[in-house]
């Protein structure tokens, strides 16, 4: 048994997450956002029962989903300060830390992994003097958070950057540092999409200049995305997702077939929102769209849904 099979068995939440013949609780994974500067919490606009909030109001918040069978997370970290190099992840390590500490084996918690938060002018790599992406720079902090996460307790990360060559740099450090099986849920399939942007609200990941073209990839190239799913399976991902989500239900299948692997689905807040603002109009029934949009996605053969609805499934009987 190979050290990917293993890393995908470490504990009962990932175990039923990669089960194949049914749709369980555990593959619904919901995105939390947890601020430095924020005292309490923010409502993020269009994402319903959503918030950036502060590490104690996360937890309760944690406490609260779990009544709910909800135990399976994407953290995203904001810190106080940003830069252009050379991060202070003090904050980052530490709330970690207070969340394993706090819920242990109760949660699965998945940390994203990528820059754009970190950095000052809101990119997900560094720049040379000559405004050309520093290759080398940003795959080593991109490591070196990781491995960050990692010893603070993450029991999975997840690289959402879309630089060439950091699923193998990220799954190398965490093999040289005895980090073995730690799983790595690669942002494997990642378009530059229109439909970030309640996303980029909460984060505080902007860019300040240009877009994110130039790394990301194109939504009119079926073979690039491809490839790019491809790259990262070889490179050492455990898991391949697609984002955003049900505007990429055409690939998973063939990424399935081409790479033997699990993909999933990331239902993106702009995807999420349009539910949401569609309901407040009257415009539909917000809990019976959420539950078909879910479906339509496993039916298309996502593994694992990223959504910003997780914590409603109860709410929506779908695993009563």
């Amino acid at each position: 048994m190979n050290n990917n099979i293993l890393r995908l068995k470490k504990n009962e939440i990932i175990r039923n997450m990669c089960v194949d013949t049914n749709f369980l609780q555990d593959q619904l994974i919901q995105p939390i956002f947890i601020s430095q500067k924020v005292k309490d919490s923010n409502e993020i606009p269009g994402l319903q029962d959503n918030y950036v909030m502060s590490l104690d109001r996360a937890k309760k918040q944690i406490e609260k989903d779990l009544k709910s069978n909800c135990k399976n997370y994407l953290l995203f970290l904001v810190p106080e300060k940003k830069s252009q190099g050379n991060f202070n992840l003090d904050f980052h390590f530490s709330a970690i830390k207070s969340l394993k500490d706090s819920f242990s084996n109760n949660i699965f918690l998945w940390a994203d992994v990528c820059l754009c938060s970190l950095t000052d002018h809101g990119h997900c790599c560094l720049y040379n003097n000559n405004n050309e992406i520093n290759l080398d720079q940003t795959l080593l902090e991109l490591s070196n958070m990781a491995l960050t996460y990692v010893n603070a307790g993450i029991d999975g990360v997840s690289p959402s950057d879309m630089m060439d060559g950091r699923t193998k740099a990220i799954r190398n450090i965490l093999d040289k540092n005895n980090h073995n099986f730690v799983p790595i849920m690669s942002y494997s399939t990642k378009f530059a999409s229109n439909f970030y942007g309640p996303f980029r609200h909460a984060a505080e990941s902007a860019p300040k200049f240009g877009n994110r073209k130039q790394y990301q990839l194109d939504y009119r190239n079926k073979n690039d995305a491809l490839r790019a799913s491809l790259r990262c399976a070889n490179e050492g991902a455990d898991l391949l997702m697609v984002k955003p989500g049900l505007y990429s239900l055409d690939l998973i299948d063939d990424i399935k077939k081409q790479t033997n692997m699990m993909v999933g689905a990331y239902q993106v807040s702009g995807e999420y929102s349009g539910l949401t603002l569609a309901a407040e109009k009257d415009l539909l029934n917000f809990n019976e769209a959420l539950k078909e949009s879910w479906y339509v996605m496993k039916r298309a053969g996502a593994q694992f849904i990223i959504t910003y609805g997780a914590r409603k499934a109860k709410e929506l009987e779908l695993f009563a």
